[in-house]
């Protein structure tokens, strides 16, 4: 059996404050694509509360579910008020306008649900959706900006759904912190003045350019009080009339206008498309770990099962190690990774759609023999998908999946527990912003190519009506049947490996919360590495080095966000690289 204390610290304590800047010329077709501008590192610490708390992506957000919570709210109820306003006060990460997924655990009828409100497809594309005339795929942000990658957004119809069965306020009541924030106004932050100059191609639209910009090239500044009554006129109505007032009458016949019009690139999506939308209840994704049961989404949401899978390969080599060093445990980790990526691109779409193999993705037999692919020694030269059981015969495609996305993490006073990532993409989505709010561009988290270089069809590939794969991973561990841990992150495909690794440090290494969420980030998505700058030593560097490891380092833009659930208290963390908070009572 490892030891935990054979580690070494081998990363360092500090980050340094740099930008990454998109590359506008990345295609589809690449699995690692340079994250959305970072905007510095603070300091994160544990914060206890005895009842009830939220971490958020922004204070706003969190202050209003907090209130939501005092007045007796659930947790669901907590979320919608926490999702409505981060859709003002960060709105290039997530809102009305996009999608997400969600776990709940139901403390009274000890049960778990998972709840897909994943953008899909509008009913007239086809595969060849983006391809170009001479069958070539098109650029990203070709694609991307404008109408043509505006899937029809799943987040409104997701929460209704859930507050029906969760909820405990007035669905209307959960409206009113975003409503009288943006009628008021908010301070622009840091991060979202960053992204504004940072990012590529925000200014594209005169509504957008309006609402963010001071002329044509200046963002507003940082504490601008930014009002939104086109926000607020959108929430009231939908406070009033639910889900119908978004998908039908007048903020649905606005959003379709905006898409079939838009300057830069229309789109396919229709009235039709959006009354037909509806979010649905899937079972969670859970698999054992050590000795608890990890709980993730299901697929079209690729998070759950390669999360596990990674956590349950490093569990496998970790058990016959006599020792197991930091660097053997980074070394495993980014072997494990490859290894579950492999899967996840191989077999991983809209189940709907295709055949998933989701038991067998986390199947212990399975991931015990894909384990023992890994050499403690050397790095794997080439990673191939396995064969899990019930596989069918698939081939391994990619798709972009950016990083613009928020997660939050709430208890209730009564045991409840949400874990909820959302997002509408890339940072500012489509820069499509209609009534108030941005609209997303999930349609690119499509495989651009719909064959192989054979023929053979993309499980990912895009298709009328379907939902396109996501690595949105809300994580709820369990111990004993009781809820431990709620976390989840933004990051696009990177998101799996931020919640790996945290996952790891938590629960294997027993690091407090905060220190493990800050703690250095790695990836491996395919034959790439990347280690989060400035955060490991060059020991440890050159001990992955002597495995044959090549690496990039650079920023990360994580954003986890976690809720450690303990007998007479709870603790939760928010991101240091983000702007987020955590509170409770």
């Amino acid at each position: 059996m490892s030891s935990i204390a054979d580690k070494k610290p081998l990363f360092l304590p500090t980050i340094t404050l740099g930008l990454a800047v998109l590359c506008s010329a990345a295609l589809a077709s690449d699995p690692v694509i340079v994250p959305e501008a970072a905007s510095g590192f603070r300091a994160s610490h544990t914060v206890e509360a005895k009842s009830a708390m939220a971490v958020t992506a922004n204070a706003y957000a969190t202050e209003a579910a907090v209130k939501i919570l005092k007045a007796g709210g659930s947790a669901v109820d907590a979320g919608i008020a926490a999702q409505l306003v981060l859709g003002l006060v960060e709105p290039q990460s997530s809102g009305i306008g996009g999608g997400a997924f969600m776990l709940y655990w139901d403390a009274e009828k000890n049960k778990l649900s998972s709840w897909d409100g994943r953008e899909t497809a509008p009913q007239a594309v086809d595969e060849n959706y983006f391809l170009k005339a001479d069958g070539s795929p098109m650029g990203f942000f070709e694609a991307v900006v404008g109408g043509h990658s505006v899937g029809v957004p799943g987040v409104i119809a997701m929460l209704e759904a859930a507050h029906k069965k969760h909820g405990k306020l007035p669905w209307a009541d959960l409206f009113s912190p975003a409503i009288t924030l943006a009628k008021n106004g908010f301070v622009i932050s840091p991060r979202l003045h960053t992204l504004l100059v940072q990012m590529p191609k925000v200014a594209v639209n005169p509504a957008i350019s309006a609402y963010f910009f001071s002329d044509a090239t200046t963002p507003k500044a940082i504490g601008t009080r930014l009002k939104n009554p086109d926000y607020a006129a959108t929430l009231k109505k939908i406070a009033k009339g639910g889900s119908k007032a978004f998908y039908q009458g007048t903020i649905a016949k606005n959003m379709v206008k905006a898409i079939h019009s838009d300057p830069n690139r229309t789109g396919l999506l229709s009235a039709a498309d959006l009354v037909s939308y509806q979010s649905k209840e899937r079972a969670a994704v859970c698999a054992a770990f050590h000795t608890y049961q990890v709980c993730g989404a299901p697929p079209p949401s690729s998070g759950g099962t390669t999360v596990i899978a990674i956590l349950k390969m490093i569990e496998e080599i970790e058990k016959n190690t006599s020792t197991f060093t930091e660097a053997d445990f980074i070394h495993t980790f980014i072997e494990a990774s490859r290894l579950a990526f492999a899967d996840r691109n191989t077999y991983v779409g809209d189940p709907d759609f295709v055949s998933v193999p989701t038991a067998g993705l986390v199947d212990s037999t399975y991931l015990a023999k894909r384990a023992s692919l890994i050499k403690l020694d050397q790095r794997t030269p080439q990673t191939e998908a396995g064969k899990p059981p019930l596989a069918p015969q698939r081939i391994t495609s990619a798709s972009p999946e950016l990083p613009s996305t928020s997660h939050f993490s709430i208890v209730d006073t009564e045991g409840n527990v949400l874990s909820m990532t959302t997002s509408i993409e890339t940072a500012f989505g489509s820069r499509i912003f209609v009534d108030g709010f941005l609209l997303n561009n999930q349609l690119s988290d499509f495989s651009f190519t719909p064959t192989d270089s054979d023929g053979s069809k993309i499980a990912n590939r895009i298709q009328a009506g379907k939902r396109p794969r996501s690595s949105m991973s809300p994580i709820i561990v369990f111990k004993d049947h009781k809820p431990q841990l709620a976390i989840g992150s933004p990051g696009g495909a990177r998101i799996i490996d931020y919640v790996a690794t945290s996952l790891y440090r938590i629960l294997v290494e027993k690091q407090d919360l905060a220190a493990a969420i800050s703690a250095g980030h790695i990836i491996a998505m395919g034959d790439t590495s990347e280690l989060e700058i400035g955060r490991f030593t060059s020991e440890l560097k050159n001990q992955l080095k002597a495995r044959g490891h090549q690496f990039k380092e650079r920023d990360q833009t994580s954003g986890l966000h976690g809720i450690l659930i303990e007998d007479k208290k709870l603790k939760g963390a928010a991101d240091p690289r983000r702007e987020g908070q955590a509170l409770g009572f």
